[in-house]
């Protein structure tokens, strides 16, 4: 992939564009449409539904679950305490992922003004109240406790946004969708909340192929890039 790919990608999602990232031959084999958390807007939302196929997900970054504290899922499902309570934990474990170890999945939210939460509107007011409450927090320096408390003033759980909580250390430690739609996310300056969708074959057997992915995306003026080309980026910040 050229350095103009990954520079327009870079700069389509600075303003808030669309991009695709395909994560590697070696893991999921799958292209995902992503957009800055704060850009979501129905319309977005309808477009990642209807294109896509896959499940939507806000992509977060590690510093981001560290304010709120949010805890991965898996975690929680193999708490001892939980799983003496509710053994039907213990025989859903987590520990046959095929494409990793463990799973990004924490928390899923909805705004307290959404209705049922699942609605095109709804969930663009989610991810994009989620985006810009998590800025305004970091500018302002906030403490954990306060990102708490002004996080449970705008949002409950369950909902219909999951949210998918980068490893530490980022795409040093796991190339997955997550670290990948975090890192587009920084690399334009946005705060590293992206919200996406896999997109899959028409009839949903299987990933769309690369080379429909980015003739979808050649097709709508959408830039495209690797795994391997958002880690090189970060990698010569």
């Amino acid at each position: 992939m050229s350095e103009t790919a990954i520079d327009d990608a870079i700069e389509a999602f600075r303003v808030g564009k669309p991009v695709l990232v395909f994560d590697s031959d070696f893991r999921e084999m799958e292209t995902d449409l992503l957009w800055p958390a704060t850009a979501a807007t129905p319309e977005v939302m309808r477009q990642l539904r209807k294109d896509c196929g896959g499940l939507l997900f806000l992509a977060i970054g590690d510093e981001v679950g560290n304010l709120y504290g949010l805890p991965y899922l898996q975690d929680i499902h193999a708490d001892s305490s939980l799983v003496d309570r509710h053994p039907v934990l213990g025989a859903l474990i987590t520990n046959d992922l095929q494409y990793d170890s463990r799973s990004a999945f924490t928390l899923s939210l909805n705004h307290r003004d959404t209705f049922t939460g699942i609605t095109d509107r709804d969930r663009a007011l989610t991810t994009r109240r989620f985006g810009e409450l998590t800025k305004k927090l970091f500018d302002d320096n906030a403490s954990q406790e306060e990102a708490i408390t002004a996080l449970g003033a705008e949002f409950r759980t369950p909902g219909h946004i999951p949210l998918c909580r980068e490893s530490p250390g980022g795409l040093a430690t796991r190339e997955g969708h997550t670290e990948l739609a975090v890192s587009i996310a920084r690399l334009s300056g946005n705060v590293p909340c992206t919200i996406g969708a896999e997109m899959l074959q028409p009839n949903g057997d299987g990933a769309l192929s690369v080379e429909e992915a980015q003739k979808y995306g050649r097709e709508r003026g959408i830039p495209f890039v690797s795994g391997a080309d958002l880690l090189a980026a970060m990698e010569n910040q």
